[in-house]
């Protein structure tokens, strides 16, 4: 990490990340991968002593924010919700979570005085007539979420912090503690906070309550999807599609850090979740470092790594200890080499650099350092395993691949010879508003796509109208419709499909009618279902749309209504045909405008657009023909009556709308004409490192018509290597 103090690296190791260079798709033009020891390097460099020194100097960065007495450390930055009160608690909690872990690994030795540093804060954060006092629970909700680092941080210093404390600042302590005893409303990942508070409450003699560990619990398997993976949180319609890096950095690293509060080993239920867990996040991260880019709060940066470390700690993970220590450097190394740590020492709301657009309403200048729980691995001492074994390339950067997480409904294709990582989302919404709401898609969570290697597109007016990594259909005035609610088609190793009932969101200033009563209204839409088919790098990306299946206007709604599609009528009005389609391709950000080029084409390879950034890394869409089979060769190349077909290319720029640079571009195709119900439209839409994909031969797509004249059956897709992927258009017993 970067900072005014970084220790240097030996001569001659070079500390930047890889340019991107992709690999296209096997077995045609296959490349051979880095080679292991420089994708092992990383690995190297970071060794625990480099991990220590990295974490003293975070640690001594934010020295200069803090209150007199050391209980309130407050950062630069914006200012959460809950005020700068509360962000001053939180800078205090997050920062002694790490040095915590870093006290506990080297068995109390403190040679930077951090023991009486947060002892002071202690003592000045727990007196209730201190002008520098912590908020109650009651005055702040927030506090919750802090508490549980502050439980974590005594419990994991115990013997040279909490046991040499007066009896007076551990009484006020146990009594600000003691008020998350009986409190309730815990409905996602925050019942870890109250459950990690009581366990050291009891391990002091102080007040605790079974019932509510209890309730926890009950909530915590009502949100157990499977496979290792918590929904974090109830959508509509009782939906559990709430899928992000809460998945590991909480649900899966509090049970770790509540035995450790208890002295005893994680339980066989948790460690079994947690091993299941793993054995897909392994996928999320890319060969160059790169993390995935899905969900809230992901300015926590080093805080995906806190599931690996917790795995080495129960003796509950499948990587071996050298892949753990590998994959832990190489994401460490790829924030470090980005710049997340500026000039100040300090880790500044963003992802790679300062950011604003990707917080949340809780996130404050203090947010940052929930990072901390990325050092988990300072817990394990110097002579442990995964510091000791030679660094071993994780199993999931040998080879590329593609992998159905079935839980959260992704589907993920790798690419280790370009590191790259793509995130197909035919599962996760996050809808948790009510359906009478106005709501315009979370890009953290309905974008179709999500990599390492970019970022959904975060300026209001990207929020607002939707392109990237999106499939849309565009109303009369070229506005996109919104994906919401995610209903899962279908899910396997090559093949993903999902359906969603789109709306458009109008806003004051913007083509449509808004709402007199507020700031934006709805106009609802039909079914839209998208289609991925994937092999290496390359997806068929394939749509179609059909008319609602909801009651009309005055009459009873058919039986199994989802409850959301109740009285739409009465909530929003729906908007009226005819629509074209848009396909959007994967946004790419660089530093200056310069280095993206854009290029248009057509004629017989199919209209084209594609995004090219100097470092060779290229973003296209392309569009397919669509033959129905059956026909005669010379009809073939149409989707249906109208013949719609992607036959328009364009490319949009922006400028601060990308957390990975000051400027992104992102491709684009639309139809010219209007879309029919159930006409199947197809393109390549593709993110790599160089141009052999272009060319390559087309996939072929082909519609297996229906019985009837109905919709289509299934749609065959043949890949250049003679690999056919079928698409099945509405299996039976699908949602809608």
């Amino acid at each position: 990490m970067t900072g005014p103090s970084r220790r240097p690296r030996p001569p001659g190791e070079d500390g930047g990340v890889r340019p991107a260079a992709t690999t296209p798709p096997r077995p045609s033009t296959s490349h051979p991968a880095p080679s292991a020891d420089r994708r092992l390097a990383p690995a190297r460099r970071w060794t625990r002593e480099h991990w220590l020194a990295t974490a003293d100097d975070l640690l001594a960065a934010v020295r200069p924010y803090a209150s007199p007495g050391g209980s309130l450390i407050t950062l630069p930055g914006p200012v959460s919700g809950s005020g700068l009160w509360s962000d001053g608690l939180e800078g205090y909690a997050r920062t002694f979570l790490l040095a915590a872990f870093r006290l506990r690994g080297e068995d109390g030795r403190d040679p930077h005085g951090l023991l009486e540093r947060y002892a002071d804060g202690l003592r000045h954060g727990t007196d209730p007539a201190g002008r520098e006092r912590w908020p109650r629970f009651d005055e702040r909700r927030q506090a919750v979420v802090e508490a549980a680092s502050v439980a974590i941080g005594l419990s994991e210093t115990r013997p040279w912090l909490w046991d040499r404390l007066d009896d007076g600042t551990r009484e006020r302590t146990v009594d600000w503690l003691g008020d998350i005893v009986g409190t309730s409303g815990y409905t996602n990942n925050g019942l870890w906070f109250q459950n990690v508070v009581e366990a050291f409450l009891a391990s002091v003699g102080g007040p605790w309550d079974q019932a509510d560990l209890d309730r926890n619990a009950e909530t915590a398997q009502a949100l157990y999807v499977g496979d290792g993976w918590y929904s974090d949180g109830v959508g509509r319609g009782g939906r559990r599609q709430s899928f992000d890096h809460y998945a590991g950095w909480a649900w899966h690293v509090y049970p770790v850090l509540h035995a450790r509060i208890q002295g005893r080993p994680l339980d066989t239920v948790h460690a079994e979740r947690l091993r299941a867990y793993l054995d897909q996040a392994r996928h999320l991260v890319g060969a160059d470092g790169a993390p995935m880019l899905p969900g809230r709060s992901v300015t926590y940066r080093h805080a995906v790594l806190a599931p690996f470390w917790a795995g080495v700690l129960a003796d509950a993970t499948p990587l071996a200890p050298g892949e753990t220590r590998a994959l832990t450097a190489a994401v460490a190394e790829h924030f470090d080499a980005a710049g997340a740590v500026d000039d100040r020492g300090l880790l500044p709301v963003g992802w790679h650099g300062p950011y604003d657009r990707v917080r949340q309403l809780y996130t404050g200048g203090s947010s940052p350092y929930w990072a901390s729980k990325g050092f988990l691995g300072l817990l394990l001492g110097a002579d442990h395993p995964v510091w000791t074994a030679p660094p071993q390339l994780p199993e999931a950067w040998r080879e590329a691949r593609t992998v159905a997480l079935r839980a959260p409904g992704w589907l993920v294709s790798t690419t280790p010879a370009d590191g790259i990582v793509r995130l197909l989302n035919h599962g996760s919404d996050r809808a948790i508003e009510h359906f009478r709401t106005p709501r315009a898609d979370d890009p953290f969570y309905r974008r179709l796509g999500y990599s390492g290697a970019t970022s959904p597109q975060l300026a209001s007016g990207d929020v607002a109208a939707p392109l990237d990594s999106h499939t849309a259909l565009l109303d009369a005035h070229g506005l996109p419709s919104h994906r919401d609610t995610v209903e899962r088609v279908h899910l396997d190793d090559a093949v993903a499909v999902s359906r969603s009932r789109v709306c458009w969101l109008d806003v004051a200033g913007g083509p449509g009618e808004g709402d007199d009563g507020g700031w934006a209204s709805l106009r609802r839409g039909p079914a839209l279902t998208t289609a991925s088919a994937v092999h290496g790098a390359q997806e068929v990306r394939l749509a179609w749309w059909t008319p609602p299946t909801t009651a009309e206007p005055g009459l009873a709604p058919p039986p199994g209504t989802p409850p959301e599609d109740l009285d739409q009528d009465a909530a929003w009005p729906a908007d009226a045909v005819p629509w074209r389609l848009h396909v959007g391709g994967w946004p790419l950000a660089a530093g200056r405008d310069g280095e993206l080029q854009v290029e248009r084409g057509s004629g017989r390879s199919g209209t084209l657009a594609r995004v090219v950034r100097g470092d060779g890394t290229s973003s296209h869409v392309r569009a397919l023909p669509v033959a129905v089979e059956g026909e005669q060769a010379g009809q073939a190349g149409r989707s249906g009556p109208a013949g719609a077909a992607l036959d328009t290319a364009g490319a949009e720029r922006r400028a601060g709308s990308d957390p990975l640079g000051a400027v992104s571009a992102l491709p684009w195709l639309r139809t010219s004409g209007a879309l029919g119900a159930g006409e199947v439209v197809a393109a390549l839409v593709v993110l790599t490192g160089e141009d052999a994909v272009r060319r390559l031969p087309a996939p072929v797509v082909r519609v297996r018509p229906g019985p009837d004249g109905g919709p289509p059956a299934a749609v065959p897709v043949r890949w250049p290597d003679g690999r056919v992927d079928t698409v099945p258009t509405d299996p039976p017993g699908s949602p809608r």
